[in-house]
C-alpha cells in the first residue's frame, strides 16, 4: 500500500538553489498553495529580512522562522520555500521533519557563485557594510556555510539535481522521486 500524499511539502537548498522558483511551480502542478517563508516574516514583521538581521540577529531571526512554521503546520496543500538556514534552527528542524516532505534542492558552489554573484539583500553572503563579496569571498562564504549546513539537507526525503536542469524539469524529478505525490507516475 502507497503512503498517503504529503499535504505539506518543504523545500531546502542554499540561497540561490531555485526554491522560490521551483516552489511556485511544485505548488501550481500539485494545486497547492505556495508559500516563502522568508517573505512571510516580511510581511509579518514589516521589514526586510536583511533589515532583520542587522537589527535583531540571526538569532532572532531563526526564532521568526520557527514561530511561521509552527503556524504553516496547520496548513495542508502547501508547499514551503525555507530560508536557506532555517534546517539549522533544531525547533524549525522538527517542525519540518515532523509534519511534511522535506526536499533539497542540490546546486554545485560554482553554479551558487554565478547565481548569487553580486546579489544584494543577502546578509550571510555580504561582507560586514552589507555589500555583495567578490568572486573567491563568496566562494569561500557559500563552501563554508554548505559545509555547515549540508548534513542537514543531505537528510531530506528527497535531493533533486537543482543545477543542471530547468525548474520545469527539477519539479518533474521531484515528482518522480515522491512516488506519493499527485503526478508522480
Amino acid at each position: 500500500m502507497n503512503a498517503p500524499p504529503a499535504v505539506r511539502i518543504y523545500i531546502t537548498g542554499f540561497m540561490g538553489s531555485g526554491k522560490s522558483t521551483v516552489g511556485p511551480l511544485l505548488a501550481a502542478r500539485l494545486g497547492y498553495e505556495f508559500v516563502d517563508l522568508d517573505a512571510r516574516i516580511e510581511e509579518v514583521e514589516g521589514k526586510a529580512v536583511p533589515e532583520i538581521f542587522s537589527e535583531r540577529g540571526e538569532a532572532v531571526f531563526r526564532s521568526l522562522e520557527r514561530r511561521e512554521l509552527l503556524l504553516l503546520r496547520s496548513l495542508d496543500g502547501i508547499v514551503v520555500a525555507t530560508g536557506g538556514g532555517a534546517l539549522t534552527d533544531p525547533g524549525s528542524w522538527e517542525i519540518i521533519r515532523g509534519s511534511g516532505l522535506l526536499v533539497y534542492l542540490e546546486v554545485p558552489v560554482e553554479i551558487l557563485v554565478a547565481r548569487l554573484r553580486g546579489r544584494r539583500g543577502r546578509p550571510m553572503i555580504a561582507a560586514d557594510d552589507g555589500t555583495p563579496l567578490a568572486d573567491e569571498q563568496l566562494r569561500d562564504r557559500i563552501t563554508s556555510l554548505l559545509r555547515s549546513r549540508e548534513p542537514l539537507y543531505r537528510r531530506a526525503d528527497i535531493i533533486v539535481d537543482a543545477g543542471s536542469q530547468s525548474p520545469g524539469e527539477t519539479v518533474s524529478a521531484i515528482l518522480r522521486s515522491s512516488g506519493t505525490l499527485p503526478g508522480s507516475r
